[in-house]
This record gives C-alpha cells, sequence and structure tokens, in this order.
C-alpha cells in the first residue's frame, strides 16, 4: 500500500503547475521533514549506476587537465629544435607557464560561465580552447603559435576541472558523493600518465611531440559531443526555476521514486540560500574571510612545493641525474595515481582532514629529501636515491 500511495503522490505532484511547485517553500519543507521522518525511508539509497555514464563523462575536462599538465615534460627538447628556440630557459618556461596563465583567466571566469550558461554548456566552452589550442600546437612552425596555442589550452583548463568538480557533487547521490568526487583527481592523473607514457617515442622519433598535441583534441571533441546526452545540474535547474526540467534529470540521474525528495531538499536549500545571501566583498573580508582564506591557502601551498615542477621538468632532472627518463617518469605517474586511489578509499572512512594533514606532512618530507641531495653534506652516493625518492614523493 505504501508503495502504491507513493507512486499516486508522485503522479500528482507531477500534474501540479509549475509555479506552485517552485513557490510554495512550505509544502516542501513539510515534505522534506516527512522524508527525514522516515515516511519515505523504505525506497532507499537511489542507484549509484544511473549518474555514472554522466560522471564519466564530466571528468574527461579532468583528463585532459592532467594530460596538458605532462604532455611538455617528455616533448619539451624535441619541440625546442623543431621550433628553433633550443637551450633558450626563457623560451621553455613561456611554454609551460603560458599554459598556467591561460588557466589563471579560465579559473576566474569559470563559476560566471557556470552558473550563467549551465553546467553542459560551461564542459563544451572548456572544450572549444583546448581543441584550438592543441590544434595550434600541433601545426606550428614558430614559438609565437606555439605559446598562443598554449594560452588558450591554459583556458580551457582552467575552466573545466572547477565545472566538472561542481557538476559531479550536484549529479551525485549523497552516500557516494565523496567517492564520485575523488573521481576529478584521478582522471587528473590517469591523464598525467598518459601523457608521459604517449610522449616516450619523442626522444626518437622526429615530429612525434606534434602527435602528442594531436592526440589531445581527441577527448575534448568527445567531451563537447558526449556532454549533449548528459543531464544538466538538477540544482542549477531550480535555481532557474526550470522545474519540470529539473524533474525529469532527476529522473535520468535518481529514478522516479527519489524525484519528490529530491526536489523538495534542494528547494529548501535555495530559500535558505536566499535568505542568507552572500555578498562578493564577504569572502576577502567579512565573516567567510577565515574559511576562504584556509581553502585558497591549503591550494597555494600544495602548488609552492613544487609539484607543478616535478610535471613538467622531472625528465631534464632524472637524465641530470643519469636515471632513465622514460622509467622515472611512468614511476612519478603511477605513483601519483596510486596516491589518488588511496585517498579514494580512505577518504569518507577518516574524513578530508586527516587526509590534508598527511599528505601536507608526505610534502614536507619528500621537500627535505630534496633539500638535503642539493646540499654539499650529503655523500655523493646518496644524491641520487635522495633526489628521485623526493621526486616520487611528490
Amino acid at each position: 500500500m505504501r508503495g502504491g500511495g507513493l507512486a499516486d503522490a508522485y503522479s500528482m505532484y507531477k500534474r501540479a503547475s509549475t509555479k506552485d511547485q517552485f513557490t510554495d517553500y512550505e509544502d516542501r519543507e513539510e515534505n522534506l521533514d516527512r522524508a527525514e521522518n522516515g515516511v519515505w525511508k523504505e525506497i532507499g539509497n537511489p542507484s549509484w549506476k544511473r549518474p555514472l555514464p554522466h560522471i564519466l563523462v564530466a571528468i574527461i575536462s579532468s583528463l585532459l587537465f592532467g594530460y596538458h599538465l605532462g604532455v611538455v615534460n617528455d616533448t619539451l627538447e624535441s619541440m625546442s629544435l623543431d621550433l628553433d628556440f633550443s637551450g633558450s630557459t626563457l623560451a621553455e618556461g613561456l611554454v609551460v607557464s603560458t599554459c598556467l596563465g591561460g588557466a589563471l583567466l579560465g579559473s576566474i571566469f569559470s563559476g560566471w560561465i557556470a552558473d550563467g550558461v549551465g553546467r553542459r554548456r560551461g564542459f563544451q566552452l572548456c572544450a572549444l580552447p583546448m581543441i584550438i589550442g592543441a590544434s595550434m600546437s600541433a601545426a606550428t612552425s614558430t614559438l609565437g603559435v606555439m605559446l598562443l596555442g598554449r594560452l588558450f589550452v591554459g583556458i580551457g583548463m582552467g575552466l573545466g576541472p572547477a565545472v566538472a568538480a561542481l557538476y559531479v557533487a550536484e549529479v551525485s547521490p549523497a552516500f557516494v558523493r565523496g567517492t564520485y568526487g575523488s573521481f576529478t583527481q584521478i582522471a587528473t592523473c590517469l591523464g598525467l600518465l598518459g601523457s608521459l607514457l604517449i610522449g616516450i617515442p619523442a626522444k626518437d622519433t622526429a615530429g612525434w611531440w606534434r602527435v602528442c598535441f594531436w592526440i589531445s583534441t581527441i577527448p575534448a571533441a568527445l567531451l563537447a559531443v558526449l556532454m549533449e546526452f548528459c543531464a544538466e545540474s538538477p540544482h542549477w535547474l531550480v535555481k532557474r526555476g526550470r522545474i519540470d526540467l529539473a524533474e525529469e534529470e532527476l529522473e535520468k540521474l535518481m529514478g522516479a521514486p527519489h524525484v519528490k525528495y529530491a526536489i523538495a531538499e534542494m528547494s529548501k536549500t535555495d530559500k535558505g540560500d536566499e535568505v542568507d545571501n552572500v555578498r562578493f566583498g564577504e569572502l576577502l573580508y567579512g565573516r567567510h574571510f577565515k574559511v576562504v582564506f584556509i581553502g585558497s591557502a591549503l591550494f597555494a601551498l600544495q602548488q609552492l612545493s613544487g609539484i607543478n615542477a616535478v610535471f613538467y621538468f622531472s625528465s631534464t632532472v632524472f637524465k641530470k641525474a643519469g636515471v632513465p627518463t622514460d622509467t622515472a617518469n611512468t614511476c612519478v605517474g603511477i605513483v601519483n595515481l596510486t596516491g589518488s586511489i588511496i585517498a579514494m578509499m580512505l577518504m569518507d572512512r577518516l574524513g578530508r582532514k586527516v587526509l590534508l594533514i598527511g599528505s601536507f606532512l608526505g610534502m614536507a618530507v619528500a621537500t627535505g629529501l630534496q633539500v638535503a641531495a642539493a646540499s654539499s653534506f650529503v655523500p655523493s652516493f646518496a644524491v641520487l636515491y635522495l633526489s628521485v625518492g623526493g621526486t616520487l614523493l611528490s
């Protein structure tokens, strides 16, 4: 009887007008309270399989982010010979840093784009500059066009991961949100590992660095096309007042029995957001400053640990240390991926804070090993082991 009653309630709910559904928050709060009190508990959790295809498409943007982080690692030397900037550390630094400058621009506008045009269009807008930039980099014969292409790629890199993290959190069921949230980091690590493996022939095969850039256009095009078949974020649709469409997307993501509760929960959250509206200035000097400062500092300190130098210049470092670069770079990618998988398995058990403390302690130890290797107090036979061990641990 309960199952039939729920089905009838759901049918009546579907026949209600969009205006009434969006404005009648008191009824939604009552429905949410009923759900929390156990009236709908027999429904159980929604299937974790339903949103998985949508999430796998979304994290292609993170895969591309990781790929473009590492694509210049093995290819920088042969690229510099073909484009006539071999031996110029300034030009090499520009090839790397121009991409990061573009990522800064993209990340600044990522939130506005995601809120303005939606998550799906945000992904497609992120794929477009990546396709254009990678094609320019692959086909160029001058350093200037290479830098412009890297700038376009960087803009896409800045847009994609932010939208991906938001989208994955919004379409994932609560009971697997932490696990699915870690998929973005795992995709980044897979992209990095893929770029290191694909770049191995670059030292011996003329023009292979161009192939490495051309390859990246394939997943970018897939992201743009497959997003047309993915669900839009129900949270974004509810905020836009498009309740009917939000219901349709929730039915794809969670199944019909869970639609009513999810809509009620989102409406209650949106009502709270309206009452407790936050101005942008408060993020810089108001009551939210502490949270924003801590979160930003964590990201900044992670980057200042030198991890990007490992991704971009590990081939050069390993070569000078007398270590086979192909094997060493592969180990870097595998260790990075392994760390992300371990974090995914422990995230919901130990919590975010414990993992953050552990990872920062590990980075401190890794940096200490590298500093010790560069000092004059360490015997020459230990320098190699300290350098390689510190790089891998980073």
